[in-house]
């Protein structure tokens, strides 16, 4: 049987970046690709109605080996970001981990007086980059850990449980996870999202998100005669983001205070786009958000004209907390496993999405789990050996007989 670690690094030499602005799913052929892969080896642990589909979804099940249990899911992403490069990878394993600095190279390294979660990392093994990529702990720890939870149970009878029922969906790194992802012939009762990251953690509460474009029309004229006469789109884009509150943003918020995030601009004198995400975790502040977004580019259309400033904007997914309320056994079920695994269980707020929280909107209460991965998103993403191999005793714990 497969180690933990094994599956981990096995995946995470698969690029499959997702890549947000097209409209199929999966977004990048690369996905598609792992997922097959994947479906490859849920078959040869044994998994036989393992199977992807149209949208790149990988579904399987383990049948239940005793009665009157719940069918529990089980779900981790295929994706990784496209912000960051994801090959050539490189991984390397720090054994024993000292507490010290780790020279990552390309001038990166982990510094546990930057990133804290290293110092509960002493005495264990790191995973970690060469810091030319990230290292895909996001979400293929996920993956590795429920592969190995699999390949344990199939064929196991001394341990019970219910049926199990698992997913890896594509394209959650852009929003688009739980899009398509057919509940009904998932099949479980409620569900978890194996997409945490320093062992302990569960989430069953995130931002309410929404993504906002600004497109502005100017005038373009020759600089020497532009006077009274140009109206420079890159300038009045400025003169936007500076409306907006100066310490409502990413750098300068944590836990649950709200953000306004300028992701992407580009421009020049006769046109300019800035394109936002706008979160919080308070629904009434989230909505207070938007509408003084809004009265922004009101505002300058009527300083500039009409037309000059377009608004686009779309709620991209709410609080699962308004949901999980009601299904509150689900956050126990895992906060006792973590206990009876010796991990201190902790709530975190999620400071963004999972695709639990699309999930449990759309009827399938699905907290989210720790991994074991950390720093996710960056070259100076690692992931913890025997965290990962405790996050698939939790998951045992979880899907045992109650």
């Amino acid at each position: 049987m497969k180690k933990v670690t094994d599956w981990f690094l096995k995946y995470v030499m698969i690029p499959s970046a997702s890549h947000a602005g097209v409209d199929h799913s999966p977004s990048t052929p690369e996905q598609l690709a792992l997922a097959k892969i994947v479906v490859e080896d849920m078959k040869a642990i044994g998994i036989a109605d393992a199977r992807v589909d149209e949208y790149g979804y990988v579904y399987g099940s383990i049948p239940a080996n005793c009665e009157g249990q719940k069918s529990v899911g089980l779900i981790a992403h295929l994706d990784v970001v496209d912000d960051v490069p994801c090959t050539p990878m490189n991984p390397r394993t720090v054994k024993n981990y000292d507490g010290g600095v780790v020279e990552l190279g390309n001038g990166y390294k982990l510094d546990p007086e930057v990133f804290a979660c290293l110092k509960d990392c002493v005495g264990k093994d790191l995973i970690v980059t060469d810091g030319n990529t990230i290292l895909g702990a996001d979400d293929k720890a996920g993956i590795a850990e429920i592969m190995t939870l699999a390949e344990m149970l199939i064929g196991n009878d001394e341990i019970k449980h219910g049926d199990i029922k698992i997913a890896f969906t594509p394209d959650e790194e852009i929003g688009g996870g739980a899009e398509y992802l057919d509940i009904p012939a998932f099949g479980a009762e409620f569900a978890y999202t194996v997409d945490g990251g320093e062992i302990g953690g569960i989430a069953y509460e995130n931002f309410n998100a929404a993504g906002a474009r600004v497109k502005v029309r100017g005038v373009n004229i020759h600089p020497g005669s532009a006077k009274n006469k140009m109206k420079n789109a890159a300038l009045m884009a400025a003169e936007f983001i500076s409306m907006l509150p100066a310490a409502e943003t990413p750098a300068h918020t944590e836990n649950y205070e709200g953000f306004y995030h300028l992701g992407h601009m580009e421009g020049d004198e006769e046109n300019a786009v800035l394109e936002y995400i706008i979160r919080d975790h308070d629904r009434r502040k989230f909505e207070a958000k938007k509408a003084f977004f809004a009265e922004c580019v009101s505002f300058l259309n009527k300083k500039y004209g009409e037309g000059t400033f377009e608004l686009q904007m779309k709620d991209s997914y709410y609080n699962m907390r308004d949901v999980m309320e009601k299904h509150m056994h689900v956050v126990d079920r895992a906060m006792d496993a973590y206990k009876a695994c010796g991990v201190t269980p902790y709530a975190v707020p999620v400071r963004g999405g999972t695709d639990g929280a699309r999930l449990s909107w759309r009827g399938l209460p699905c907290p989210n789990l720790s991994t074991g991965g950390m720093n996710g998103h960056g070259r100076c993403e690692c992931a913890c050996v025997q965290d990962m191999e405790k996050m698939v005793e939790v998951l045992l714990e979880i899907v045992k007989e109650k």
